[in-house]
Formats: C-alpha cells, sequence, structure tokens
C-alpha cells in the first residue's frame, strides 16, 4: 500500500469523528497536520491567538454535540490555550487539543519550544498523552475522542512529536478507526429502582421544583424535559446551557423566583448542574426539602451537599424513564396547580420591582436597560453568547433565549474572552442562525483582536459592548472591602469607543449613549450583514444582584 504520514493520519482520525473544521494558529511542529485536512475537506480556521482556538474548539463541541479540534504548536502556542482547555474542563465540552513538540530523536535536548506539555496538560484534562509512533497516530486519536466522552464529557490532550509527524508509514500499519465503529453509546440509564422511587417522590410532592443545568443540552435532552415537567406539572428553572429548554412564555418556565421556590420547596429535582459556587455549594436548598440531583458523572452527585436520592446516567434518558414510570397512576399534577400560580405571583412582583429601571432612560444607561433591548431583539434564532463580568450577571435575568441551545457562556470557570470565539463556532455550524453577542470592554480586549478573524471569514454577527471602563465585578467587591478611597485600584479602564475598532478591521460599528437608540443600532448592525460592534456606554455604578452577593464578597 502507498505510504502515510503522521499529519495525513491525524486527518483522517478527525474525518472518522466527523470534525468539520479545525481551529489553529500556525507553527512549524504541525504544518504536516494541514496538508491531511486539505485532502479530507476538512475547514482550516486560522486565529490570531491560541486561547481563541482552545475556546472555538470548546464552543464547536456546545453547538454541535459532537467533539471540537483545536491545533497548536509546541511550547508558548500551547500554553496559550491551557485557559480554553481549562474552560471547557469545568464546563463539561469534549474537544481535542493537538499540540506539537520538537523530535522524539531530541527528547531532553533542549529542541525549540519543548516543554513537558502532557504533565502540564494531566489536571485539566480527561486524558493527556504523547503519540510514541507514527503507526498509532490515528488510533490515538480515537482513544483521545473516546476518553472525552468517559462519564461527563471534556477536553483531552495529544502532543505528538515533530518527526513523528512528519514521518511516512505504510498505511496497511496504522490503524485508523472507522467511523462510528469503536465507540459505546453515551446514553446510560440510572438504576431501575432509583427510576421508581423518583417517580413517586413527584408524585407524592405538593411543593416541587426542578432546576435544568447544561447537561440537558449536552444531552440534548430538551424534548425530554417537557415531557417530565408537563404530565407532572413541575415548575422549572433553568441555569447554564440548560437555559432555552422552555421558552420563556410556557406555563411552567419560572426565572426570578428560583430563590423563593428553593426556600418553600418540599421536594428539589437538580439535574445536570454541580453543587458549586453558582448554588452557594448547595446551602441555598433547603435542609427541609427532599433533594434529588440527577447528573452525568457519579463524583458530582452529593459533593459538597448531602442529597436524598442521586441517579447517575444520560439526564434526559431518565426523565424520560420518570415520566413513563410516573404516567402508570396519578401524577399529581392537579394538586400543584395553586404552587404554579403561587410561583407565579411571586416572578410577578420581583418582575415588577425591577421594572423602573428596565425601562429607564437615564443616562449613563442603565445595565438592565441595555439587556431588555437585546432580549427583545433577539428573533427565533438568535444565539445569545454571553462574556463578560456584570454586565452578562445582568443580563442572566433578563435576556430568555427562545430555543435549546441558543444560550452560550462561560461555564462555570467564569473565563473572559469567550465571546469571539464562541460566536467564530457558532456562525460558521450554523450560518443560518443569527448569533448576537454582550461583552463587557474588560472581556472583549482579552481575545477581540480575533473580530479580524470573523471579518476574514465572511461571520456576521451582532456585538454588543456594555462600556462602563471599568472590570466592574471585582471594582464593586473593592469597594466593599476597602471603601470608595481604594476601591478604584487597578480595576478602572480606559475609555474606549469599540465602534471604531470594529470599522478599522472591516466590520459594522456604531456608538449609543440613550437608551431610546439601543434597539436602531442593533437593528442596523443586523441588516449591516458584517461583524459588528454596538459600542453602549452604561452606568459604572451599577451592579448586578449577583455581584452583590458572590460569597466572595461576604
Amino acid at each position: 500500500m502507498a505510504e502515510i504520514s503522521g499529519g495525513r493520519l491525524v486527518a483522517k482520525a478527525l474525518k472518522s469523528e466527523g470534525v468539520e473544521v479545525i481551529f489553529t494558529l500556525c507553527g512549524g511542529h504541525i504544518i504536516d497536520i494541514y496538508d491531511g485536512c486539505i485532502d479530507e475537506g476538512i475547514k482550516i480556521v486560522d486565529v490570531r491567538h491560541e486561547q481563541v482556538a482552545a475556546h472555538a474548539a470548546d464552543g464547536y463541541a456546545r453547538v454541535t454535540g459532537s467533539p471540537g479540534c483545536a491545533v497548536v504548536t509546541a511550547g508558548p502556542g500551547t500554553t496559550d490555550a491551557i485557559t480554553g482547555v481549562a474552560n471547557a474542563y469545568r464546563a463539561e465540552s469534549p474537544m481535542l487539543l493537538i499540540g506539537g513538540q520538537g523530535a522524539l530523536s531530541q527528547h531532553q535536548m533542549g529542541s525549540l519550544q519543548d516543554l513537558p506539555h502532557v504533565d502540564i496538560m494531566r489536571p485539566i484534562t480527561k486524558f493527556a498523552s504523547t503519540v510514541p509512533s507514527t503507526e498509532r497516530v490515528a488510533d490515538m486519536v480515537s482513544m483521545a475522542f473516546r476518553e472525552c466522552f468517559n462519564g461527563a464529557p471534556g477536553p483531552s490532550f495529544l502532543e505528538i512529536p515533530r518527526d513523528i509527524l512528519d514521518a511516512k508509514v505504510d498505511e496497511s500499519k496504522a490503524r485508523i478507526p472507522k467511523a462510528g465503529g469503536y465507540r459505546a453509546s453515551t446514553r446510560l440509564q440510572a438504576d431501575p429502582g432509583d427510576i421508581d422511587k423518583l417517580a413517586e417522590l413527584l408524585v407524592r410532592s405538593s411543593k416541587p421544583c426542578i432546576l435544568l443545568g447544561t447537561q440537558t443540552w449536552t444531552c440534548r435532552a430538551a424534548s425530554a424535559a417537557r415531557i417530565f415537567a408537563e404530565s407532572l406539572g413541575l415548575p422549572v428553572f433553568m441555569n447554564g446551557a440548560g437555559r432555552g429548554t422552555f421558552p420563556s412564555d410556557h406555563p411552567n418556565a419560572y426565572q426570578l423566583a428560583r430563590r423563593y421556590a428553593f426556600n418553600n420547596a418540599d421536594l428539589i429535582v437538580i439535574v445536570g448542574t454541580p453543587f458549586d459556587f453558582r448554588m452557594g455549594y448547595g446551602r441555598r436548598l433547603r435542609d427541609e426539602a427532599t433533594v434529588v440531583q440527577i447528573d452525568l458523572d457519579y463524583r458530582t452527585v452529593g459533593k459538597n451537599r448531602d442529597i436524598d436520592l442521586g441517579l447517575v446516567g444520560d439526564v434526559g434518558v431518565i426523565m424520560s424513564s420518570v415520566s413513563q414510570s410516573a404516567s402508570a397512576g396519578n401524577t399529581g399534577a392537579n394538586q400543584r396547580k395553586s404552587w404554579l400560580k403561587e410561583l407565579r405571583d411571586e416572578e410577578d412582583r420581583l418582575y415588577a420591582e425591577r421594572l423602573p429601571k428596565i425601562q429607564s432612560d437615564a443616562q449613563p444607561i442603565h445595565p438592565l436597560r441595555l439587556c431588555y433591548e437585546i432580549n427583545e431583539f433577539l428573533n427565533e434564532d438568535s444565539v445569545y453568547i454571553g462574556d463578560g463580568g456584570d454586565i452578562v450577571t445582568f443580563s442572566g435575568g433578563v435576556v430568555k433565549p427562545h430555543q435549546p441551545g441558543h444560550w452560550m457562556d462561560p461555564g462555570p470557570l467564569g473565563t473572559l474572552g469567550v465571546g469571539i470565539p464562541f460566536a467564530m463556532a457558532s456562525k460558521l455550524m450554523q450560518p443560518e442562525k443569527e448569533v448576537v453577542t454582550l461583552f463587557g470592554d474588560g472581556a472583549f480586549s482579552l481575545t477581540g483582536w480575533d473580530f479580524d478573524t470573523m471579518v476574514r471569514f465572511n461571520l456576521p454577527f451582532v456585538g454588543v459592548i456594555g462600556n462602563n471602563s471599568a472590570w466592574n465585578q471585582i471594582r464593586f467587591g473593592q469597594i466593599a472591602k476597602y471603601g470608595d478611597n481604594r476601591g478604584d485600584v487597578a480595576n478602572v479602564l480606559s475609555d474606549i469607543g469599540f465602534d471604531r475598532f470594529a470599522q478599522m478591521l472591516g466590520g459594522y460599528g456604531e456608538e449609543v449613549r440613550e437608551a431610546a437608540d439601543i434597539r436602531p443600532a442593533l437593528q442596523r448592525a443586523r441588516e449591516s450583514g458584517k461583524p459588528s460592534l454596538i459600542n453602549v456606554w452604561i452606568d459604572p455604578n451599577a451592579y448586578s444582584p449577583g455581584t452583590m452577593n458572590q460569597t466572595m464578597y461576604k
């Protein structure tokens, strides 16, 4: 048979995995992979920073449900990508980072950009390894992808030495796994006895509630979740990528009354989200309530807080099974109508309480008004991406995506700089959908130069910068702890006209200082057909409730 290089074996393995795009920044260690990708019809998107490549691979996985791939060079190329890998690790997003390495024949000789990449990556990946021979290249790529789906999804890392990548071997000696032919199903079921226990708990409960987390989207479980909630008469709250599982006008969907529900429910079911800082480490759930946790990862269930019942497996499969078990008799849905009404009254009260800020014409613009205008601007196909601190925390209580998978944020690592790479991945993989991204001015500055990549690859999106010229989430904490005199240390930024930055790079840019001008500016950005930035000047002294309630400032 013909000979084949290591780089082409990488490309064949990626093709077998269904990878359509790699995100990369070029380097001498990795160029043979490009050669293979061209032959296999895999699109190569070159970015300006390796962090962007890793974030975009993460975003690709979130959008498609299939693992993303970033390819970076050795040494600083790989270390630049670490933040993106760490973010995918905490967000349970399956991706493969391929890093270059000096020639194996020069091991420990001080070759260019030589670093112990595997040792560095091991704590933030599900799998990290060196490829030891050219014959093993495709086999180890498939191994790395398989590990991405071991339990809750996550990233893997492979380093491929330059001589391994460039060498050629007889194709008959290289194992190239066939597409879909070597991996088991990830749709695992929980213990049938526990399914029946949960069904019974739900039927008997008078005041249940359910929180749908990111794994609801990871498992593509929106349909199962709706049947689950509707058939059992359950009030539903959503966080992370679980947002959009129910449309905002669905009678079972709630947003603002979550604390009230947690304080008054007799049964709380947590689906696909850990008891981490966002949940007060589980302390926000009343002790008197029966607490049930459903998760893909055994290690997450019961972590930080005792629970009454834990079920491990695909959250969609589990919810479907519970629905079927409960349907055998009276589901108790009718007896919970008064509980749903009680929560709706609290929801309406809280909305009315903040209505003056949502409708405010104040200058500078109140962040809630900006978020409200964005929410009203979204259409049925708009994917909303949040990249920032305080401004995105504001948006979490206002912006309501219309469909599952139409909310993207960094996840529990709280990484800033994901906005451009997530928009890149989203627009590449679903070009028919509109992408609307809200940035903090600080967050945009971290990866904003890849706005140029959006222009080069003709990836239009509507970008909005909530500009208060500060790292405001941190600024609040400093003022609270040290007083006004020391509150502005190391957190105040320059007043930057990001609209002109967009124009300079060939996109559409516009500045907004009046609340009434927000929506028309968004519409003009939509109609421009270009990557855009609407620079909205917001009040630097307005802080979101989420920021003011953060435990780190207590």
